[in-house]
């Protein structure tokens, strides 16, 4: 599994990325106690998890802002040439949602990295969930731009009891 890592977006990316949401959704935040934001950060991810292309990612929740996440971003895949390859969350003890808010996508999954994948085509609405030690990744099939809001929880800890039997 190959990964990419963040890049930072110029300001022709971002005012096209900004160009391209703005057609379906007007994003923002409204925090509980904070006054309403837009995206705190913008990453480009180019080959994301050795996908195709480019995907780029509105962080909307600053590190540590939200209890038991680790992501909560807007996603999007410009094109039908954009798309995440398969990776798995098992190995940070993560689980993922994705919500489709525009665009049609094809969702890849798949119980092991050898295992046979299994596709399902997500629209507008739809909502796909990973864990464990899944695989997953999903790229844009349609006509306009796939966007999706992603959310990464951490699963929780599983405490060992022990129990005094008195024997």
């Amino acid at each position: 599994m190959t990964t990419s890592k963040r890049e930072d977006v110029s300001q022709s990316e971002k005012a096209y990325i900004d160009s391209l949401i703005t057609k379906y959704l007007n994003i923002r935040t409204i925090h509980f106690g904070d006054s309403p934001r837009e995206a705190i950060r913008y990453d480009k991810r180019p080959q994301m998890y050795g996908g195709e292309g480019v995907v780029y990612l509105l962080q909307m929740f600053a590190e540590g802002e939200l209890v038991n996440n680790r992501i909560g971003a807007y996603m999007i895949l410009p094109t039908s040439d954009d798309s995440i390859g398969f990776h798995t969350h098992g190995s940070r003890n993560e689980q993922e949602i994705y919500v489709i808010l525009e665009g049609v996508g094809q969702y890849l999954e798949k119980d092991s990295w050898e295992s046979p994948e299994k596709k399902h085509e997500v629209v507008k609405g739809n909502i796909t969930t990973m864990m464990g030690k899944g695989f997953h990744g999903i790229k844009n099939i349609g006509e306009s731009p796939l966007i999706i809001f992603v959310i990464t929880t951490n699963e929780k800890k599983v405490r060992s009891v022990s129990v005094d039997t008195g024997i």
